[in-house]
């Protein structure tokens, strides 16, 4: 088993096609095939279901890819680290459900490295496509939560991909909303007091389960609610209609501005404390500029080592 074999099986995953893959490695198509049948002999499994209209995983090969990522991804990290040539940018990429302290510890940790000489990306995204990046290695870092209601099935799709979940910090639920706001001036704001206004979720495309959603109570029956793609337009959306979200209550006015506020949440009916973390794959040697981000997660969260 080689390296290149496994960059091979990655790539193709990634098309879905023999033909697409070999264009984009400059590699003929039958050298390919025989490289990954070669492979596929060695280790005894059929990572491919070949077909006319292309490739897809096998089960034994939807596992064995998981683990050709995690190697291809720590390679290009020690390659990265002690390369001397420094041809090539280093990467660093995190994915995040949409927090604008996620986005405040990246901007603090871009500032300590040289820009022309790294690729920095920060992806604010569905909770599913987070989980996708960091399994692919598109993401090192990924920032969600977990809570009484979602954690049992995020926490068996993390770790069927093989992914770890280290929390930060614990919050109560606070309603997000605009100072203009007719219940802003409120020391508590409960559910029913809502009922008036639209509630405003994040999208979660075609995984829509509620277990995905970035807001807590996602079950309950709201009579009005308005779902959103990014962060700006959500905040738009409130001072525009009086919307809300629930939120934990971590806001950053440098990066959202000062219109807007976190009243904390009262509900007799549950508990719906949310558990913020970070997901990493398991058993990886981070980054630089990866402990550098989490360091900067901590201190804006006010986390002591």
């Amino acid at each position: 088993m080689t390296l290149q074999q496994l960059r091979y099986i990655l790539v193709i995953s990634a098309t879905g096609s023999m033909n697409k893959a070999s264009e984009q490695l400059y590699v003929s198509q039958p050298s390919l095939t025989s490289s990954v049948q070669e492979l596929e002999k060695e280790i005894g499994i059929k990572i491919f279901n070949r077909t006319g209209r292309g490739v897809t995983l096998t089960n034994d090969g939807s596992e064995f890819i998981q683990y050709a990522r995690q190697v291809v991804g720590q390679f290009e990290i020690l390659s990265e680290k002690y390369s001397t040539k420094g041809a090539v940018k280093k990467k660093f990429g995190v994915s995040t459900q949409h927090y604008s302290f996620a986005v405040k510890a990246f901007v603090e940790m871009v500032k300590k490295f040289d820009t022309a000489e790294y690729e920095f990306a920060v992806r604010e995204t569905k909770t599913a496509e987070i989980i996708s990046d960091v399994a692919g290695f598109r993401s090192e870092i990924g920032i969600i939560y977990l809570n009484d209601f979602n954690r049992k099935s995020l926490t068996k799709l993390l770790h069927s991909n093989g992914i770890v979940f280290h929390p930060l910090t614990k919050c109560a639920a606070y309603v997000y909303l605009w100072k203009g706001h007719p219940l802003a001036g409120q020391e508590k704001i409960t559910f029913d007091e809502l009922a008036d206004y639209p509630c405003l979720s994040f999208e979660q495309g075609d995984n829509s389960s509620f277990y995905f959603a970035e807001e807590i109570l996602s079950t309950n029956d709201y009579q009005r609610v308005i779902k959103a793609n990014d962060r700006a337009t959500m905040l738009n959306l409130m001072i525009g209609l009086n919307g809300y979200t629930l939120c934990s209550g971590i806001i950053c006015e440098e990066l959202n501005g000062s219109d807007y506020i976190a009243v904390p949440f009262e509900d007799e009916t549950t508990e719906e404390a949310m558990e913020i973390g970070y997901i990493t794959l398991k058993n990886v040697i981070l980054s630089e500029m990866a402990e550098i981000y989490i360091e900067e997660l901590k201190k804006y969260l006010g986390i002591e080592e």
